[in-house]
C-alpha cells in the first residue's frame, strides 16, 4: 500500500508539479536570431524568447529515437516539420507578431513555448 501511494504521489508530481524549465533569450547577430534546440526526452531549451521583428531560426537536433519526437508542430505558424534523427533541422519563425506561442511534438506529448516581445 505504501508503494502504491508513493507511485500515485510521484505521478501527481510528474504531471502537475512545477518543474524547472530551461529558457533561453535569443541573441541578435547580423540582424538575425538563431537558437539551437536539442530534442532528447523533450526540448532544451523549452522556452525561447525572441525579439519582435528580427528574423529567427530555430535549429532542432533530435537525439531521441522516439517516434513521438520525430516532428515539431507550431500550429500558430502553420509549421509541421519532420526532425530526422541526429541531423540539424532549421525552422524559420515569423517574429512580426508579439505574444506567446506553443509548439509540440507530433503526438502533442512534449511542449515548448516561444515568447516574442
Amino acid at each position: 500500500m505504501v508503494i502504491g501511494l508513493s507511485v500515485i504521489g510521484f505521478i501527481g508530481w510528474w504531471f502537475f508539479g512545477k518543474h524547472e524549465v530551461a529558457a533561453e533569450n535569443a541573441e541578435v547577430t547580423d540582424d538575425r536570431q538563431v537558437v539551437n534546440v536539442e530534442v532528447k526526452g523533450g526540448y532544451s531549451p523549452e522556452v525561447i524568447i525572441l525579439k519582435k521583428g528580427v528574423p529567427a531560426t530555430l535549429n532542432f537536433t533530435r537525439k531521441d529515437s522516439s517516434s513521438c519526437l520525430d516532428r515539431v508542430v507550431f500550429s500558430d505558424f502553420g509549421i509541421n516539420q519532420a526532425l530526422p534523427q541526429d541531423e540539424r533541422q532549421a525552422v524559420e519563425i515569423d517574429t512580426n507578431k508579439p505574444g506567446e506561442f506553443q509548439w509540440a511534438c507530433g503526438m502533442d506529448m512534449f511542449h515548448g513555448k516561444l515568447v516574442i516581445k
